[in-house]
C-alpha cells in the first residue's frame, strides 16, 4: 500500500508579507503585571505602576528555579501563577464601519480576552491560535483597553516547561464588512509533473453586515520567486450578509519549480477581493505557497518528488533555552540552522500545535514537518492538563489547527496525538501520579490492556473520529499518531484509521513491522533518547549505561551528567548509533524523529532536582553541539567531509583514554599522539565511529583521514594551560533595528595559547553599551542554578553564551566580557 498526494501549500502568513495591511503588528507596549486582580479588566483600572513590556512574554523564564515551584523538575522548576496584560490603543475614527479582530498566536494557558470592559471568550489550551471579533464594543476615535488574564497557577498541566503569558505574537486585524475569512485560502494542486500543474484554489469570503447583498470580484494570482505573475483566475459572487462563502478557482501552471528539501522554492497567491461596481479593493490576503508531490510506501519509505528519500528528523520542544517560551523568529532560525547543518530534515513538533513562525521557516529552509496536535486525550498524564478540557475544546482544538497550517508545503503529515493512554483499555489515567503515568507510558502492558479480536473499543472509535475529522478538512496528508504501544492490538492501531503506523522507541519491532501492519508505511515517530552532557566523558566508554533502570527505580548519581560517548540511554530508548542501524539499513523505514534535536527546560531524565533541563538533546540547551551532532552529521551529509575526534585532551598522565573518531568520505583514520601514530582504524559495515584506548600524555592528539591514502581532513586537538582569555564570537555581526533581532555570542575561555580551557568554570559577567541589550544567558548545563535573564553567567566545560537584543534603534553595539583573573574581551554587532 502507498500513501500518495499531489499538492501545493503554503502558509496564510499575510502579516508577513509585504503589501498586505490588514494585520498589524500588536506587540508593543503592554503593561503586565504577575498577579491576580479581577478589576484588571475594567477600562479604568489604574495600570501606570505595571511594568511595561513588548510581547511575546514569558514570565515564568524570569524566575528562580526551585524544588518548591508546582511545576515540579518535570516542568523546568520555574514559577507559575495568574498574569494580567493591558494595553491601550486608540481606533482610527477613519475606521469605522470596519472589522477588528484581535489574533493571538497562543498564550498559556487559560487565557481570558476583555475589551473595554467586556469578556470576550476563555481559551483554554495553552498552544492554539485563536481570536475575537472587537467591533461591537470598540470606541471609534478614543482610547480602548485591551485585558488579557493568563492563568497557569494549577500545576503541573505539562511534562515538559511551557512558559506563562502571552508567549506568542498578536496581531491586529482590519477589514471591510466584505472579506477573506481568517485563515480563509485553501490551496492544492494536482496532476503534478515537471510540465505542468493544476492549482485548485478555495476561498472562504464572509460578509459581515445585515444590509443587502454584496456583488464581488475575486482575483487570484500566482506569483513566482522573482515577482512575476505566472497565472491568474477571476471569479464572481454574491455575498449574502453574515453568510459565509465559498468560491472554487484553478489555475494551470506550465513548467512549475518543484519544492523540495534541497531547493524549497516557494511561490505566491495574491487574493484580491474587489467591489464589483466600484472596483474599489476591499481585501488583500496572500499565501506563500510551494508545489511538490510525496507518498509514503510500505516497501520504499518516503518518496518526495519521484525520489526516494529517507527522514532524517529531530523532535522539538516549543522553549528557546534561556528566552524561554516567548516567540522570536531568529532564535527559531538559529536552531533550524544548526540542525540543517547537521543535515537535519526533518521536524516534529512535539508534541502540540507550533508557533506560526517555525512553519514559515520550515517553508523556507526545507524541512518535512510533523505537525501534531495533542499529548493527551482524555486520560490524562499531569493532574492539571489538558484532560480536562478535551471533550469539550478536541474538535474546536484540532479544526483550528488543521485550518491554520494546512497549506504549508512543509508539513508532510498530521499526527493526532503522542503517547496517549487511550493506546489501552484501561489505564487508571485518573489516579496515576506523573511517574505512575510515566511508567505505563514506557514498560509495557499486560496483554489484557490491549484490543480483543474483532473489538472496535471506544478508544479506537475516538481514534478514527479525530483521523476523520483531520481528512474532512485536509484529504492531501497522511494521518499518524506517536505511539509506544507496538503491538497491533493497540486500541489506536485497531482503528485502522491511521495511515502511517508510527512507533516511538521499540527498537526490537521495527523488523516485524512488514508483516504486523501489513500494506502499512511505517515511521519511528520518536526514537532514541540518548542521555549525554556536553563536556563529560565517563569512561571505559564501550560501558554501557541504562539510566533508570525503571522509572519508577529511584536514581541517583553524584555527576549529575550523562556521558558524552553515546553510551547512556533510558531503558526504553536506545544508543543514537543503534536506531540508526536500523533507519539506515531498511527501505521500508521512512525515516525518524530523533528526541530530541536540542536540549530542552523540564523533564531531566534520569535525574530529579537539582537537574531541571532534559539530556536528550544532540544539541544543548545553549545550542552548542555534543559529540554525537557529528555523528549524524557524517551519515546526513555526504557532501561535506566530517572529521570529529572526542574528547579533549586534559587528563591525568598515565590515564587510559578512549578516543572516539567520527568521519566519512574516507577509508580509515589514523591517530597521532605527541606525532607517534595509535594505530589506523577502519569503520564496519554498521559502524559510525572508530576508537582508540590510549594512555593520555600532555601535548597533542592528532587524527587524520585518508581516502585510498590520501589526505581528506584533519584534526588536531592541544592540552590547555590554564584559564588566560575569553573569546567572543557572535554568530552574526549584523542584525536589523527591528527590537527583536538578536546575536547569539559563543563566549570561550581560552588559556594564553588560544587553546580551549575544557574544564574552565569561570563566572563571566558582561556590559552592553549602544542599542541593544541582554535577552538572555546561558551555558547548556541541566544543573545550573543561575538564572536565564542577567548580566553574568559560569562557563560549563569552557563554554557559556549570552544573547543580545536590538532595542528597536539602529547604530553599533559593544559588548564586553570580564572574569576575575582573564584578560577582558570586546566584540561589536552592527544595527542597521
Amino acid at each position: 500500500m502507498a500513501i500518495g498526494l499531489s499538492l501545493l501549500a503554503g502558509c496564510n502568513a499575510p502579516k508577513e508579507v509585504v503589501g498586505d495591511d490588514r494585520s498589524l503588528d500588536f506587540t508593543a507596549d503592554w503593561a503586565f503585571r504577575l498577579g491576580d486582580d479581577t478589576a484588571a479588566a475594567r477600562p479604568d483600572y489604574n495600570d501606570a505602576d505595571w511594568r511595561k513590556l513588548n510581547l511575546p512574554h514569558d514570565w515564568a523564564i524570569e524566575g528562580e528555579f526551585s524544588k518548591d515551584n508546582p511545576s515540579g523538575t518535570g516542568g523546568g522548576a520555574l514559577p507559575g501563577g495568574i498574569g494580567w496584560y493591558r494595553k491601550t490603543f486608540t481606533a482610527d475614527k477613519a475606521d469605522e464601519g470596519k472589522r477588528y479582530r484581535i489574533d493571538f498566536d497562543g498564550a498559556y494557558m487559560n487565557s481570558t480576552v476583555y475589551i473595554n470592559g467586556h469578556e470576550l471568550g476563555t481559551r483554554p489550551y495553552g498552544y492554539i491560535s485563536f481570536s475575537y471579533d472587537l467591533t461591537p464594543y470598540i470606541k471609534w476615535g478614543v482610547e480602548n483597553v485591551l485585558a488579557v488574564r493568563v492563568d497557569n497557577a494549577e500545576q503541573p498541566n505539562s511534562r515538559w516547561y511551557s512558559g506563562c503569558g502571552i508567549y506568542r505574537n498578536v496581531w491586529l486585524t482590519k477589514l471591510n464588512p466584505a472579506h477573506i475569512a481568517q485563515w480563509g485560502t485553501y490551496v492544492t494542486a494536482e496532476d503534478v509533473s515537471k510540465n505542468s500543474a493544476q492549482l485548485k484554489i478555495r476561498t472562504k469570503l464572509q460578509y459581515d453586515a445585515e444590509a443587502q447583498m454584496a456583488d464581488v470580484v475575486l482575483q487570484s494570482r500566482l506569483v513566482d520567486a522573482d515577482g512575476n505573475a505566472v497565472g491568474e483566475a477571476v471569479s464572481e459572487a454574491q455575498l449574502m450578509p453574515l453568510t459565509p462563502a465559498e468560491v472554487e478557482q484553478e489555475i494551470h501552471l506550465k513548467n512549475p519549480r518543484l519544492w523540495s528539501i534541497d531547493t524549497p522554492y516557494m511561490y505566491r497567491v495574491e487574493s484580491i477581493l474587489k467591489d464589483k461596481q466600484t472596483g474599489e479593493v476591499l481585501d488583500r490576503y496572500y499565501t506563500p505557497t510551494g508545489i511538490r508531490t510525496f507518498r509514503f510506501d510500505a516497501q520504499k519509505g518516503f518518496i518526495l518528488n519521484g525520489e526516494q528519500v529517507k527522514i532524517n528528523g529531530v523532535c522539538m520542544h516549543h522553549d528557546l533555552g534561556c528566552l524561554g517560551a516567548a516567540v522570536n523568529t531568529r532564535a527559531i532560525e538559529r536552531q533550524l540552522e544548526i540542525l540543517k547543518e547537521m543535515g537535519c530534515n526533518g521536524i516534529r513538533c512535539s508534541h502540540n500545535p507550533p508557533a506560526p513562525e517555525l512553519l514559515d521557516l520550515c517553508d523556507r529552509m526545507g524541512f518535512i514537518v510533523m505537525d501534531e496536535t495533542f499529548d493527551m486525550w482524555r486520560k490524562k498524564k499531569t493532574r492539571h492538563d489538558y484532560s480536562r478540557y478535551f471533550n469539550e475544546w478536541h474538535e474546536r482544538d484540532l479544526t483550528d489547527l488543521i485550518v491554520r497550517d494546512r497549506n504549508h508545503p512543509s508539513i508532510f503529515m498530521w499526527s493526532i496525538g503522542n503517547e496517549v493512554l487511550e493506546q489501552w483499555t484501561d489505564a487508571k489515567a485518573d489516579t496515576l501520579s506523573l511517574e505512575e503515568a510515566n511508567l505505563v507510558l514506557n514498560f509495557g502492558h499486560s496483554a489484557d490492556m490491549l484490543a480483543k479480536d474483532g473489538e472496535m473499543s471506544v478508544n479506537s472509535l475516538l481514534t478514527k473520529k479525530l483521523a476523520d475529522m483531520v481528512r474532512k478538512l485536509d484529504a492531501t496528508r497522511p494521518v499518524t499518531a506517536g505511539c509506544n504501544e507496538p503491538n497491533p492490538n493497540n486500541h489506536l492501531f485497531r482503528s485502522g484509521a491511521l495511515d502511517i503506523i508510527g512507533f516511538n522507541y521499540h527498537d526490537n519491532w521495527f523488523a516485524g513491522v512488514p508483516q504486523n501492519f501489513p500494506g502499512k508505511p511505517f515511521i519511528v515517530t520518536e526514537s532514541v533518547s540518548g542521555l549525554m552532557t556536553r563536556g563529560y566523558y565517563r569512561m571505559p566508554s564501550d560501558s554501557m549505561f541504562v539510566w533508570p533502570a525503571r522509572w519508577d527505580k529511584p536514581f541517583y548519581d553524584a555527576s549529575f551528567s550523562c556521558s558524552s560517548y553515546d553510551n547512556c540511554h533510558v531503558p526504553w530508548g536506545n544508543r543514537h548509533e543503534g536506531t540508526m542501524r536500523h533507519v539506515k539499513n531498511n527501505d521500508f523505514i521512512s525515516g525518524q524523529y530523533v528526541w530530541t534535536g536540542f536540549d530542552y527546560i523540564g523533564e531531566p531524565t534520569p535525574y530529579g532536582w537539582p537537574a531541571r533541563s532534559s539530556y536528550f538533546g544532540i544539541i544543548d540547551l545553549a545550542g552548542f553541539p555534543k559529540d554525537v551532532y557529528y555523528m549524524y552529521q557524517s551519515e546526513w551529509r555526504p557532501d561535506k567531509a566530517v572529521l570529529h575526534l572526542f574528547p579533549h585532551w586534559n587528563w591525568t598522565e598515565g590515564q587510559d583514554i578512549d578516543l572516539w573518531a567520527y568521519y566519512n568520505n574516507a577509508d580509515e583514520v589514523e591517530l597521532f599522539v605527541n606525532g607517534k601514530s595509535q594505530g589506523v582504524r577502519s569503520k564496519g559495515k554498521d559502524d559510525f565511529h572508530v576508537m582508540w584506548r590510549v594512555k593520555y600524555e600532555s601535548g597533542t592528539v592528532k587524527a587524520v583521514s585518508r581516502k585510498e591514502g590520501k589526505t581528506v581532513a584533519e584534526q588536531e586537538i592541544r592540552t590547555a594551560g590554564e584559564p588566560a582569555q575569553i573569546r567572543l564570537s557572535p554568530d552574526r555581526s549584523t542584525i536589523q533595528a527591528d527590537g527583536k533581532d538578536l546575536s547569539f555570542i559563543t563566549v570561550e575561555i581560552l588559556d594564553k595559547d588560544g587553546n580551549l580551557c575544557p574544564n574552565a568554570e569561570n563566572d563571566v559577567t558582561f556590559a552592553v553599551e549602544g542599542a541593544g541589550f541582554i535577552a538572555g544567558v546561558d551555558n547548556g548545563s541541566p544543573i545550573s542554578m543561575e538564572k536565564f535573564k542577567d548580566n553574568h553567567r559560569k562557563a560549563f566545560y569552557g563554554k557559556c553564551l549570552v544573547v543580545l537584543q536590538n532595542n528597536g534603534e539602529p547604530g553599533g553595539v559593544k559588548v564586553t566580557a570580564t572574569a576575575d583573573g582573564l584578560e577582558k574581551a570586546t566584540t561589536a554587532i552592527k544595527v542597521k
